[in-house]
């Protein structure tokens, strides 16, 4: 069977940055629901929520509720967004090991999205990681608009690479980079990515991208071939930045696992996590986005010349 290397694993962000931008709560227990398939399913990790203001990102007002009601051995698999070491200690006392305490290399997007300047993040980080450290948590430092800012334009590398250095973010077990806008393309991906393995402290580093420029896929290959070993991706390509005008969906956990192939990914797993997918997003009026998907339900003929259609046929491929 194909394998795409060096290999990386796949985070499933659904159930925040997919709904995020939805306008849609879903109840806790449907919610509970999709995270527990996912699992079942084999996906490695799973960013469950955000403590994002309830006001402000309405999908994300039960997230603790979510939190209180998972194990600790499906929370030891589970992520929360976080953007203060008061969101910290909230998702800590629910029950979150696992923090991605997120910022922008941009002021203006920080201020859109946080309220409050880069500096004032970073400069609270120190107290964020300590609180992951006091319930022997993990925390990521997660750059957001690392490649451009929908208010100022392309950001310059160097900016994430200062950022990546600054002894203020020491501690995090992770580095975040995320193409916000969908705007980058492989060569920048690749680039940066190298850079940071290069030039910035020993962590995991991971890749969080967005299709709306249709590169998604190629980009998060770009990133694993550069050194990324965890990349971002949600059922459909549901999503996108309530924060970032023109950020559109995800990348598709679907597309992303067919292009990498995966041990624990078979024609199977495709076909229950599309139903999944198709479950999730006709719930929500939103569209598939996943060319994976739309390419197994389509009418043609299968390579082994059954009838694609619904069919399990439809999910199978040639090794």
């Amino acid at each position: 069977m194909y394998r795409f290397a060096p290999a990386a694993e796949l985070r499933d962000v659904t159930m925040r940055d997919g709904l995020q931008l939805t306008g849609k709560m879903l109840p806790t227990d449907r919610k509970l629901e999709i995270i527990r398939a996912l699992i079942e399913l084999g996906v490695p990790s799973l960013e469950i929520g955000s403590m994002a203001r309830g006001d402000k990102v309405p999908p994300m007002a039960n997230t603790l509720e979510v939190i209180g009601e998972l194990t600790a051995a499906e929370l030891a698999r589970c992520w929360v967004w976080v953007a203060t070491p008061r969101h910290v200690e909230k998702a800590a006392a629910a029950g979150a090991r696992n923090f991605q305490y997120c910022f922008s290399a941009s002021d203006s997007h920080n201020q859109a999205n946080i309220g409050r300047t880069t500096e004032v993040s970073l400069a609270a980080m120190p107290d964020a990681v300590d609180i992951s450290r006091s319930v022997d948590g993990e925390i990521e430092l997660c750059i957001a608009t690392s490649f451009t800012c929908p208010f100022e334009g392309q950001v310059p590398p160097d900016r994430v690479i200062e950022i990546a250095n600054d002894e203020r973010a020491t501690g995090a077990t992770d580095i975040v980079i995320c193409d916000t806008l969908g705007q980058a393309v492989p060569v920048q991906v690749q680039s940066l990515i190298e850079r940071v393995r290069a030039e910035t402290p020993d962590r995991r580093v991971v890749f969080h991208g967005h299709d709306t420029w249709g590169l998604g896929v190629a980009n998060t290959l770009a990133a694993i071939s550069a050194g990324a070993t965890m990349v971002d991706g949600s059922l459909g390509g549901l999503g996108g930045c309530p924060f970032a005008p023109g950020a559109s969906g995800n990348t598709s956990s679907e597309d992303i696992l067919f292009a990498t192939r995966p041990d624990w990914f078979e024609p199977k797993t495709l076909a229950a996590m599309a139903t999944l997918s198709e479950e999730l997003l006709t719930e929500l009026n939103e569209p598939m986005r996943s060319k994976t998907v739309q390419g197994a339900r389509s009418k043609g003929s299968s390579r082994t010349g059954r009838s694609a259609g619904s069919t399990p046929a439809a999910f199978e491929w040639v090794a």
